[in-house]
């Protein structure tokens, strides 16, 4: 991958602990590499292109976490496909080799699956080790190490020519598994800091939301976002050069038991030289993705809420969800109100132009996606509602397409989908969840952003992922298609497949 077709991602946090982690292969502690095989990753901040083999095409990643393996329910695995001038396929559709599974039962793989595991539970991808290709990077949160429950484990495949290298892999763990921790709940990697070739590792577990890097050839504990005025639970991650400064910034995102997890608040850590500091809170924390929506250079970033309050404290009723746009600028992101405002410009099905209209339970911006559909160069927001109504058929799922333009995100041209829109396969049922993971993403290589949507709960919960098309107009369902993991040569049954998808 060219240095121009990379992107980077910068944190930035002043008080950094010792090493707090394991980097661990079947030889034992792996040292963080002295030299580096290829010509190092480009200077940008966040690589939001997924490319293992370096052809320049985008590749995907899903997880299916509660997928069998080796007869070992919940052990998980993920799924690679590796993008070309024609896409992305499946076993049946594409010459060998352009599909692969990985778990812990891969050869070469650390760990051993395991009845639980979730292995695919996280995932994320950047060039760890600066040899111009992406590595890709699973988290395992119900892993034991040892006796101790539940610890937590992160593995990295490192990428090649050849695509993923399942000969070359190391293990992530804390140095001090602790039971019910859940080590590897969220990951993501991004060059936060100047001082080394690579992206670094970034990992959240479950207990108390501590932040990790893997920096200068160290894991190293970061901080936790108890300081940050809210006691941030759950597990989302977000990484976008806010500030256009050539180091990504870092989001960690969540729900707070301070207002009865009514609400969401993310956690800003800015990137720098040296290190990630933490920078101020901002209102709303269910999915999160960051672009560049209105073209001028910085990421904008984009969160999800699950109801609003008054506006007094900065916040807008909408009983079906909301999406906050910040703006990127030379101050980070940026509120309704400019600067260092903590309000976002507040979007939901009720704003002017969006189709539909926002009913409880609909969980419009559960998850996000933010790219070029239609190649004008403004990046597109793709809006998850996986408890939306469709037809009559409760929690059959939706999603939105909300267009980037010079001056922010507009409703003008919104486009809404669902399982019975003509030309998507399949039907709307009660409980598919259709949109819970969305996904934009060019695999073909002709500037326009793919969707790629998820229903975990398709087919009684054995999952499946649709396809739709981009194009200069939009996205469209006519030529969509769609999968179950067993195209892909992965065991179908309660896998919920697509669980999660790599951003």
């Amino acid at each position: 991958m060219s240095s121009t077709e990379r992107t980077t991602r910068r944190t930035t946090k002043s008080a950094v602990a010792a090493a707090s982690f394991l980097l661990l292969t079947g030889a034992g502690i792996l040292a963080a590499p002295t030299a580096f095989a290829g010509v190092p990753g480009g200077s940008s901040a966040v690589d939001r292109n997924s490319d293992f083999n370096g052809d320049g095409y985008t590749d995907l990643v899903t997880g299916a976490p509660d997928g069998t393996v080796d007869g070992k329910e919940g052990a998980g695995y993920v799924t690679v496909q590796y993008g070309a001038p024609n896409g992305i396929g499946t076993n049946t559709t594409v010459p060998k080799g352009r599909v692969q599974i990985v778990s812990q039962s891969t050869k070469g793989v650390p760990g051993t699956s395991e009845f639980g595991d979730r292995f695919g539970q996280a995932i994320a991808t950047g060039d760890l080790d600066g040899d111009g290709y992406d590595d890709l990077v699973v988290g395992a949160p119900g892993e034991d190490e040892g006796t101790v429950e539940d610890a937590g484990r992160v593995s990295v495949l490192y990428g090649s020519a050849q695509g993923l290298d399942t000969g070359r892999t190391a293990g992530v763990t804390a140095a001090k598994p602790t039971a019910d921790a859940r080590f590897g709940l969220s990951v993501a990697a991004a060059r936060f800091s100047g001082d080394i070739d690579g992206d670094q590792l970034t990992v959240l577990d479950q207990q108390g939301l501590n932040v990790f890097t893997y920096h200068a050839g160290v894991l190293r504990q970061v901080g936790t976002p108890h300081s940050t005025g809210h006691t941030l639970q759950g597990a989302y991650l977000t990484t976008g050069d806010y500030d256009s400064d050539g180091f990504a910034d870092l989001v960690v995102s969540g729900y707070s038991p301070d207002d009865d997890y009514t609400k969401g608040w993310s956690a800003l850590y800015t990137g720098g030289t040296e290190s990630l500091t933490y920078s101020r809170d901002l209102h709303g924390g269910l999915g999160t993705a960051s672009g560049d929506i209105n073209g001028d250079g910085y990421d904008d970033l984009v969160v999800g809420q699950r109801s609003g309050v008054d506006e007094t404290t900065g916040e807008a009723e909408a009983p079906g969800g909301l999406i906050g746009v910040y703006y990127g600028g030379e101050d980070g992101p940026s509120g309704a109100e400019g600067p260092g405002s903590v309000a976002p410009e507040w979007w939901s099905q009720n704003s002017p132009d969006v189709p539909g209209a926002g009913e409880l339970h609909d969980s419009w911006g559960n998850d996000l996606s933010v790219a070029d559909v239609d190649g004008d160069g403004f990046a597109d927001v793709a809006v998850g509602a996986p408890g939306e109504d469709a037809d009559g058929e409760p929690g059959a799922g939706g999603v939105w397409l909300l267009r980037g333009t010079q001056t922010g995100l507009t409703g003008t041209g919104a486009q809404y989908f669902d399982q019975n829109t003509p030309g998507i396969p399949g039907a709307a049922e009660a409980g598919d969840g259709w949109g819970a993971q969305v996904r934009l993403v060019d695999t073909d290589g002709d500037s326009r952003s793919e969707l790629v949507a998820a229903a975990p709960d398709e087919n009684t919960g054995d999952g499946a992922v649709w396809i739709l098309p981009a194009s200069g107009n939009g996205l469209l369902a006519d030529g969509s298609r769609s999968y179950g993991a067993a195209a892909l040569g992965g065991t179908a049954g309660g896998a919920h497949f697509g669980s999660v998808i790599d951003e």
